[in-house]
């Protein structure tokens, strides 16, 4: 596997993106568009669902967790299903049921409905997402073409979940079905678009076989992960049940460790994590949407419980984040050419966390242009870069019929930390709320969660930094060795 940090060489000027091509990257976007979307928009109307469905607040959580259970849950078997069976057809096949899937949301009746399709939702983006990343990965060339390319892909992600804020604040007042079928439309749109622009790509002939013990396996220990940590504020982190289930998930992963490593056909090829580039995007992927969705929970709370704030102009609070990330959505691509993923990621991490320790400084009467705004807009600047970083860290130097296991892969990171960290999150919040909730109290127990969540974009910066570490070690390697023998050189000619 080649070094993020190798800077391709530019294409000729005679490479150019045709139309068939940017309809390609469009119709991708769309989906990317799409999940970020649903994830945001949904938020804002859980209260009117409650109220119109009658479900009470642990009912209401798994409209969001029902989610994030299928999209977390099946991100491997959807990553690798992708290159055994085709992208195209894998990718298609799941919008179809995401946009039916959307259209079943906004005309139940019933909670156990509306969560089911919620959760049949998230099983489709779980094969759309990396389907839909595999075949930009395999479309683009490596290098400045698919830096740019990804860089607009993972844009559509922010510009949605943006979006998705403002566009529910308004929705809701109306119907919150609206929300809900929305999405219904623009995947069909997408679907059609799809079915004329998407290259075809064959299924991988040599893959030894199925590998179904570990996608049995595998997605079972995802699902039961997910599963337990968002169950854990509820039941209690220190409870029986919750300790067995995280032993029992830990019991499946080595199970399903040893599996892959005896199967001719993996469904996740464990070779491809004794990278250090791949580990440390895995693991940024983690601690970035982790930390951010942990962010974005407390701040919404904080907005609407203590400063009284309608949906609408909570959104709007976060709007600046989001369309910074659109603006610079052309520009990101280049600079990852000029500088390489590593620098951007550090970059990146370290705004998030001076971002989120300038929010630690907000009170019941804050002064939006001194606290909030700046804050938003140094986040806005992380993610800009972050993220597509990430991605193209993660898929640079893999084979063409790996992408899909690699997105997979990825995918879950964010997935997965966004859950755990969401999670540890409420349940520091849980731990300090106070007995008499004066507002000041209720603010001061939100203090421990941004800390939290200010520790884990720490963590994530001190990862990427021992990236930089080995790259300047083995520079220094390689122009110690060239001296060497340049030094026996001379002395031969002498």
């Amino acid at each position: 596997m080649t070094s993020p940090l190798t800077t391709s060489s530019a294409p000729p000027p005679a490479v150019r993106w045709t139309p068939r091509l940017w309809g390609t990257l469009l119709v991708l976007c769309a989906a990317m568009f799409l999940d970020a979307l649903d994830v945001s928009m949904v938020g804002v109307a859980l209260p009117s669902i409650g109220s119109d469905l009658h479900l009470s607040t642990s009912s209401l959580q798994w409209v969001v967790s029902g989610y994030i259970l299928g999209y977390g849950g099946l991100l491997l078997l959807g990553g690798r299903t992708a290159d055994l069976l085709g992208r195209r057809q894998v990718f298609l096949i799941a919008l179809g049921v995401f946009a039916l899937a959307s259209l079943l949301g906004g005309l139940v009746d019933s909670g156990p409905l509306l969560i089911a399709s919620r959760f049949v939702k998230g099983l489709s983006a779980a094969f759309t997402a990396p389907a839909g990343l595999s075949i930009i990965t395999t479309t683009f060339a490596e290098g400045p073409l698919r830096n740019r390319a990804l860089s607009i892909y993972t844009t559509c992600a922010a510009t949605g979940f943006s979006m998705g804020l403002v566009l529910s604040g308004l929705l809701t007042e109306a119907s919150w079905r609206l929300t809900m079928l929305l999405p219904a439309p623009i995947a069909l749109i997408a679907l059609l678009a799809g079915l004329r622009l998407l290259p075809r790509s064959e299924r991988e002939k040599d893959h030894n076989g199925y590998d179904v013990p570990g996608a049995v396996i595998g997605t079972a220990s995802m699902l039961l992960l997910v599963f337990t940590v968002v169950q854990a504020p509820q039941a209690g982190w220190a409870s029986v049940r919750t300790l067995l289930s995280f032993l029992a998930v830990a019991a499946l992963l080595t199970v399903f460790v040893l599996v892959e490593r005896r199967s001719p056909g993996p469904l996740i090829r464990l070779g491809v994590l004794r990278s250090g580039h791949q580990i440390r995007a895995q693991l940024g992927a983690l601690a970035f949407f982790g930390s951010y969705v942990g962010f974005q929970f407390l701040t919404t709370l904080y907005m609407q419980s203590l400063l009284g704030w309608s949906a609408l102009h909570t959104a709007l609070a976060f709007l600046p984040a989001g369309a910074l990330v659109a603006v610079s959505s052309t520009k990101v691509g280049s600079i990852v050419d000029r500088f390489g993923t590593q620098r951007l990621i550090a970059t990146g991490f370290a705004l998030m966390v001076a971002g989120y320790a300038l929010f630690l400084r907000v009170n019941l009467d804050p002064v939006y242009a001194a606290v909030i705004l700046p804050s938003m807009l140094l986040i806005g600047a992380a993610c800009a870069l972050v993220f597509p970083s990430l991605n193209i860290q993660a898929t640079n130097g893999v084979e063409d019929h790996e992408q899909g296991m690699v997105s997979g892969l990825l995918n879950t990171s964010v997935q997965v930390g966004g859950a755990i960290f969401l999670a540890v999150v409420t349940a520091v919040v849980t731990a300090n709320a106070p007995e008499h909730a004066t507002a000041q109290a209720v603010l001061d127990s939100y203090r421990p969660g941004l800390i939290v969540v200010t520790g884990v974009a720490v963590a994530g910066l001190l990862i990427t930094l021992t990236g930089l570490r080995t790259r300047r070690t083995s520079q220094s390697v390689v122009v110690a060795r060239s001296t060497t023998l340049e030094a026996e050189r001379v002395t031969v000619r002498d």
